[in-house]
């Protein structure tokens, strides 16, 4: 990749006014919160946990990267189904799944000390634009049934949820397109808002959650960690180093990859190139100690989050200052219960609505890569790489790795990628 001119608002290194500040990166929180929590929720780790994770394992990247990167980390999905099966083979003990997931935070941190010595030139050989623009398009639109379904536009689909999705869509289009101002850089917010109040009138937002807190009594407490060690009354487990933590190494593989593929696609949006500077040493080294540091405290893996890339890419704020302090409102977030729950209560058709521009916007970016670069796609090598990352990356491929893992989605459209561009002749 080469470094491009961008048409940022506030750029990476710029700070917005206090005002601005706050409200740009409440909007943050909002796009990360649904997918941060969806995480402990399925594997049973506490919630609070994971978003003061996510605040903290965002501002230990940003220390890594010299503040250099606008991305903010939250719980990853790729490690649940390994989690779950090493929970159920220790009879629901969390030990081999957290100290798994410690060491597969160690793992990046090595990776990235291989990267630093052997350097950064081989990124331009393995990842040209013709792999990075069907790259990028498989990451925004691998997530675009979560988006459908969210949305509620299924079979069965529930006509509130669709009319309150379509609601949030067409505010925010219109607010991002239309808005003068302030409001041109906080879409998602005001989209957010209006659907959250549409969906309170047609009667689909549920409170349990915030009834459940008042009913405890617990407005403000810290957040319920595991920890390897007695701590006063917070819960703990044992650092364990058998077969069934082993078994979670694995998958390193496949966020490494997705690692990369992130970092492309901000890159790409911000105009700059990450991986060479800071430097893919630098942004792997954030990532997995951010990784290893949630696993200690009870939490799940952390990743960089497209949701969020999104954002960016659609307001044109990509201010590490804003995702710093989204970062700071999370940690805060995970110490008042109350307000927790009343996030938790924002309806998924909401969250649809929102999230069919942000996953739409990243896939376009990859077509923006492919018209940038002037890939030329009358040469048939170009053609079968694209053809071929796209139909594995969208069409469910898997690659079994044992039994507690597969390579699919973006990391193996981008295995098949890497390998094609490298061993298909180059036509003159």
């Amino acid at each position: 990749m080469i470094e491009e001119k961008n048409n940022l608002l506030i750029d990476v290194n710029e700070k917005p006014k206090p005002a601005q500040w706050a409200l740009l990166s409440f909007q943050h929180v909002f796009a990360m919160f649904g997918a941060t929590v969806l995480v402990p929720i399925i594997t049973g780790f506490p919630v609070s946990v994971a978003l003061f994770a996510s605040g903290i394992g965002t501002l230990i990247y940003v220390l890594c990267t010299k503040g250099k990167v606008p991305v903010y980390l939250g719980s990853s999905f790729a490690y649940i189904s390994a989690v779950l099966i090493a929970k159920e083979a220790m009879g629901g003990d969390v030990s081999a799944a957290q100290t798994g997931l410690i060491l597969v935070g160690l793992i990046y941190v090595a990776v990235a000390f291989i990267v630093k010595v052997i350097g950064k030139d081989w990124i331009d050989k393995l990842l040209p634009p013709i792999v990075i623009g069907p790259m990028i398009a498989v990451i925004g639109l691998g997530l675009a049934a979560n988006a459908v379904g969210n949305a509620q536009f299924v079979e069965g689909g529930d006509w509130r949820g669709m009319l309150v999705a379509v609601a949030t869509f067409i505010i925010t289009a219109l607010v991002s397109t239309k808005a003068k101002g302030f409001f041109k850089i906080i879409p998602f917010l005001v989209g957010i808002i209006c659907g959250y109040l549409i969906a309170l009138a047609v009667g689909i937002v549920d409170f349990q959650p915030v009834n459940d807190v008042l009913a405890s009594g617990k407005i403000f407490s810290l957040p319920q960690f595991i920890l390897p060690f007695k701590v006063g009354n917070f819960d703990t487990y044992q650092l364990y180093f058998g077969p069934e933590t082993f078994a979670l190494l694995p998958v390193a593989i496949v966020t490494i990859s997705e690692h990369i593929g992130d970092h492309t696609v901000l890159g790409k949006v911000c105009g700059r190139n990450f991986l060479k500077d800071p430097g893919l040493d630098r942004t792997l080294m954030g990532d997995g100690i951010a990784t290893a540091v949630s696993a200690f405290l009870g939490g799940p893996a952390n990743t960089t989050y497209g949701e969020n890339t999104g954002v960016i890419g659609m307001t044109k704020v990509a201010s590490v200052y804003v995702t710093s302090g989204a970062a700071i409102i999370a940690i805060c977030l995970s110490c008042i219960n109350i307000v927790s729950a009343l996030i938790e209560t924002i309806p998924n058709p909401v969250l649809g609505g929102m999230s069919i521009l942000l996953y739409g916007v990243i896939a376009s970016n990859g077509l923006r890569v492919l018209i940038d670069n002037q890939v030329n796609f009358d040469k048939q090598r170009n053609l079968i790489i694209a053809s071929a990352m796209l139909v594995i990356g969208l069409g469910g491929a898997v690659l079994p790795m044992g039994r507690l893992i597969t390579l699919s989605g973006t990391a193996l459209s981008a295995f098949v990628g890497v390998v094609l561009n490298l061993i298909l002749p180059k036509e003159d």
